[in-house]
């Protein structure tokens, strides 16, 4: 009998899309002469460890005991040294991880086809700040905005939309008072979000950067302004006094009722564009949207709300959509928030290691398990469970045990017929099987 059997499927992942030999290459000018095991293969099964539910490097002794799905695994002084070679080596490493997590990305989305998060024709990328606790005292951990202590990276998403999940393609580690508006931290995580897109994704106004009122500085939005011919941008806006003197003297014919994904109207909401006085300083082309709606009950109202509705802003510089299909767009950005929480359940609720070098590959580990449980649901996944959480898949897929047993010379994984879900299991195994190998 094998436990976490239903891992296979992450195996079988990294196989076909090649993340194995391309992160082995990375990775290839730090191994050592006479190395018995790949550093690649190291930190992939560190990647598994974190995807089957683990959180930090000694969780990689599940895998090691089940040497039949998951292959030899290395010991813990092994992966712990791994750790601190890439470390020390800086910046070297990273970029080495993430140009071959961008190579198998493009490899991914050709392979899903029609269910790849570009199949509508444009990429959205959500950038958002996470809050990670530290309980000691760790490098760069510091007092937050919320009165805890810890870090706060800034991470950016790629959003599959109503058809699927996201996968991370930005983690910039910020200490714990790190600000929730730094435009230099902005600018740094939509250029490596743009670095794991396909080359045709990086210019060209079929990407959208979507981030909250955090992104809404006049240095970021200048910066993607700048860029205007290759990136579009819907940023949430801070309610100024400015801007709520120019809603209170927006007529009420102006004002165009909300709408919900499906096309029908909202009830109790409206938007309408802000012009004038108002966009003085900001770059030339950009847009104010503004909603009104009432608040729900026991909701709290701020300064500055009006007449008893709760007011949201954002700017973009589209051009081609009434502005009720916008503020959908940009309220649809609330998707990342379930990114950041399927991401806490996967390795981010803490940073186990002390030095930021060392939780900087974390992060990187990270982020390939966060890639494993996207690309999987999308390769070899269909119907309800294509949009399965982490968790849930853990729960339903990964922990199921199997049978192993030999047939004709061959190896094959027998699962129970009593478990619920042990037709999506195999079927899944079946999808993966059909793909063509990596060249």
């Amino acid at each position: 009998m094998v436990s976490q059997a239903g891992g296979v499927l992450l195996v079988e992942t990294v196989r076909k899309t090649g993340l194995d030999g391309a992160i082995s290459a990375a990775l290839a000018p730090w191994r050592r002469p006479r190395a018995v095991h790949d550093p690649g293969k190291i930190l992939l099964d560190m990647a598994l460890a974190v995807a089957l539910g683990g959180d930090c490097l000694a969780d990689v002794g599940m895998l090691r005991s089940e040497p039949a799905v998951f292959g030899p695994v290395a010991s813990d002084p092994t992966v712990s040294r791994l750790i601190d070679t890439l470390a020390a080596a800086g910046p070297k490493t990273l970029t080495a991880i993430r140009a071959a997590r961008a190579e198998v990305r493009e490899h991914v989305w050709k392979l899903a086809g029609k269910a790849a998060p570009d199949a509508a024709g444009q990429v959205i990328v959500d950038l958002d700040g996470v809050l990670v606790l530290a309980h000691s005292d760790k490098q760069d951990a510091a007092a937050t905005w919320k009165k805890t202590y810890g870090h706060h990276p800034l991470m950016g998403f790629v959003d599959h939309g109503r058809s699927g999940t996201g996968e991370p393609v930005a983690a910039l580690l910020r200490p714990g008072n790190a600000g929730s508006n730094t435009a230099a931290d902005h600018i740094t995580a939509t250029q490596l979000a743009l670095a794991q897109l396909p080359k045709r994704y990086r210019r060209g106004r079929s990407t959208l950067i979507r981030t909250d009122s955090g992104g809404g500085t006049h240095e970021f939005v200048a910066w993607l302004a700048k860029r205007g011919r290759w990136l579009s941008y819907s940023v949430g806006m801070t309610i100024t006094e400015a801007i709520h003197q120019a809603v209170l003297k927006v007529p009420a014919s102006a004002w165009t009722p909300a709408v919900e994904p499906g096309g029908e109207i909202r009830e109790g909401a409206w938007t309408a564009e802000l012009d004038g006085d108002v966009l003085k300083g900001w770059p030339r082309g950009m847009r104010l949207i503004v909603r009104k709606e009432r608040p729900h009950p026991g909701a709290q109202l701020r300064f500055t709300d009006a007449d008893g509705l709760r007011l949201t802003c954002f700017a973009t510089n589209t051009t081609d959509a009434p502005i009720a299909v916008l503020e959908l767009r940009h309220r649809q950005r609330a998707r990342a928030e379930d990114r950041i929480r399927n991401a806490r359940a996967t390795g981010l609720r803490n940073l186990p290691l002390h030095d930021a070098a060392q939780n900087r590959i974390w992060l990187e580990i990270v982020q390939l398990a966060l890639d494993l449980l996207a690309w999987l649901p999308m390769l070899a996944l269909t119907g309800q469970p294509r949009l399965w959480e982490p968790r849930r898949l853990r729960l339903r897929l990964f922990s199921a045990a199997a049978q192993l047993v030999t047939t004709a010379r061959r190896r094959h994984l027998r699962f129970a017929r009593h478990w619920p879900w042990t037709d999506v299991i195999t079927s899944a195994i079946q999808r993966l099987e059909a793909l063509p190998n990596p060249g």
